[in-house]
């Protein structure tokens, strides 16, 4: 039985692609039921190959975020040999998982209640139990690491730049 997250085609993929667009990331639409090149997980999860983010409509939208997350978060090099697994140590994994919640306030729709909603879903796991408790309580480092590389502002606003 599918679990019930929100999936690319509910957001639609001009929303997205506005967002993936500031950071140089495109995104290729798998036909439904096909392979999703440069899934690490496989099944609908979103894969990453080079500046591609590859998605079918079926994919959840944590999913999409998570992965365009690791493009932004991770250093030049890596970006340059990029394919299907990110990579990164547990502080960027941190970072990553706060700059999704982030973004999720940028679709109508969406936002980070339903962001928290479904990585809890999924399976994502955080100390105090739950992805909202986790960024209201104790994402301190993870705020304080996309500033470092000037992916938020001090004000945790968004940039639009990405790790270099």
């Amino acid at each position: 039985m599918p679990i019930d997250v929100v999936r690319l085609a509910e957001i639609g993929e001009p929303a997205l692609r506005n967002l993936l667009d500031r950071y140089a990331l495109e995104l290729r639409i798998v036909p439904a039921g096909a392979e999703i090149p440069g899934s690490y997980w496989g099944e609908t999860e979103a894969g990453l190959i080079g500046d591609t983010l590859f998605a079918r409509l079926d994919t959840p939208v944590h999913s999409v975020l998570h992965e365009a997350a690791h493009f932004v978060c991770m250093d030049a090099e890596r970006r340059r040999v990029l394919n299907r697994d990110a990579g990164g140590d547990y502080a960027e994994e941190d970072a990553v998982c706060y700059l999704q919640i982030l973004w999720s306030d940028l679709f109508a729709g969406f936002g980070r209640e339903r962001m928290w909603q479904d990585m809890d879903a999924w399976g994502y796991t955080f100390r105090l139990g739950s992805a909202q408790r986790w960024f209201e309580g104790d994402a301190e480092d993870a705020r304080a690491w996309l500033e470092r590389h000037a992916i938020i502002d001090t004000a945790g606003r968004i940039t639009g730049k990405r790790r270099e």
